[in-house]
């Protein structure tokens, strides 16, 4: 677990019934168990480790619109909004700063990539824009690359995620939900053909309605219920300076590394240029739903065939309620950093921008993502099961929209006007 992370204190006292459950306590979960608590709706959060003790709190912290999807900008929109008043709304820092995100680009092909991205996002009202090297340069001076140019959004920003669900976890609390740490969900009650509660290694809540926010563990979770999510796993690793002086406060993105400024002073780097992708039983059986992404991001895939494949065959993908479930073996997923990937990330951003050059290391970890077929989120209803909604899959995107995800996920269980229009994340594209 990041050592910087905020702990939540919780009451841990199981309660017999509720309204709502949500099952996971990352940013999504919390976000919607807020908006629900301010809502006066009574909802329990359950979590089998701790608050944003996974990948809630091992993201980068970009807040992001540039380069997504043009039917998922609306919900990153809706998400720079919360994201601008969330301090005060739970009356605690959260780290957001709206100092824009730049991703180089180091080809005139790059640059066309940008240019097709902003013609694809051009009636959604962003401030994005191309800029070419001199003016690359003069946001972002000392750089040491030949880059063409740079697709930019002023915009676009940051949070601190080692701050931001725990201080959400807290204001929940504040406006009467229930968090229940160090408990598993390890299953769902159903009654007439519905969803009427959930099981629990403490024993079971009954509720009206069920929200699963379980990132990675979700399609685990709902394989268990005979549901299929394709989602498959990578692995980041990320690395934190000591304060240093830094030649920008925007966030820079380029083809083999990224950087963005800390709170404390400090730069938080990765080699964006690759990720790990260990073999897993999943990427067996569904990897040929993810055949485009391979073809067009196979040289950012670093694929190996090792101890993960056999931990990932020894976890049991079936168990009844009364059996332990895989959460409550692996209460916090610790993957591997690969040191390697961070070695390369801070060459290669040293070599951009030399500034860097007397950087010190502070913290290093890595965070388990969750990929859908088309990185876009499921937030849905499960229509076989009544009752259930999932918020999941939001392939390294959740925290940045997380508060405005929680919100449209919290729209969908209780049947509320949605925050933005919800089909572009319906379950059934798959």
């Amino acid at each position: 677990m990041l050592k910087t992370l905020v702990k939540v204190n919780t009451s841990n006292q199981l309660p017999d019934s509720t309204s709502v459950v949500i099952i996971g306590g990352g940013i999504v979960g919390i976000c919607a168990a807020l908006t629900l608590a301010e809502r006066g709706v009574p909802v329990v959060v359950l979590e089998k480790g701790h608050i944003a003790a996974e990948q809630s709190s091992r993201n980068l912290g970009w807040i992001r619109k540039t380069s997504r999807h043009a039917e998922d900008v609306p919900l990153a929109q809706a998400a720079d909004k919360i994201w601008s008043n969330l301090s005060e709304r739970v009356d605690a820092p959260v780290g957001y700063r709206q100092a824009g995100i730049m991703f180089l680009g180091d080809t005139d092909e790059q640059m066309a990539i940008h240019e097709k991205w902003l013609d694809s996002v051009a009636g959604l009202d962003l401030d994005s824009t191309l800029l070419s090297k001199a003016e690359l340069d003069k946001l972002v001076p000392g750089g040491n690359g030949s880059w063409k140019g740079a697709v930019y959004t002023p915009s676009d920003g940051r949070g601190e995620p080692t701050l931001a669900t725990s201080a959400i976890a807290n204001a929940a609390i504040k406006y009467g939900a229930t968090i229940v740490q160090q408990c598993a969900v390890r299953t769902l009650s159903m009654q007439a053909g519905k969803v009427s509660g959930v099981i629990t290694e403490l024993g079971e809540i009954r509720c009206d309605q069920v929200l699963l926010a379980g990132g990675a563990w979700s399609r685990r979770f709902l394989g268990n219920l005979g549901v299929q999510l394709p989602t498959l796993p990578v692995i980041a690793s990320v690395l934190r300076t000591k304060p240093i002086k830094g030649p920008t406060e925007i966030a820079v993105g380029g083809s083999d590394f990224s950087f963005r400024k800390h709170q404390d002073g400090g730069f938080i780097i990765m080699q964006r240029g690759k990720v790990d992708a260990p073999l897993t039983l999943d990427h067996l059986k569904i990897g040929l739903q993810f055949k485009d992404q391979l073809r067009f991001g196979k040289d950012a895939l670093n694929i190996s065939f090792g101890k993960e494949f056999f931990e990932d065959l020894s976890t049991p993908r079936s168990w009844t309620a009364n059996k332990r479930s895989p959460f409550e073996s692996i209460r916090v997923r610790e993957p591997r950093i690969n040191h390697g990937l961070l070695d390369d990330a801070m060459r290669n951003t040293i070599n951009a921008w030399p500034i860097f050059k007397d950087a010190e290391l502070e913290e290093s970890w890595a965070g388990l993502i969750d990929v859908t077929p088309d990185s876009m989120p499921v937030i849905d209803r499960v229509q076989d099961i009544p009752g259930l909604t999932v918020a999941t899959g939001f392939s390294g995107h959740g925290f940045g929209t997380g508060p405005a995800a929680g919100q449209l996920a919290a729209d969908i269980v209780m049947n509320d006007s949605p925050l933005v229009d919800p089909a572009p994340y319906r379950f059934n594209r798959f």
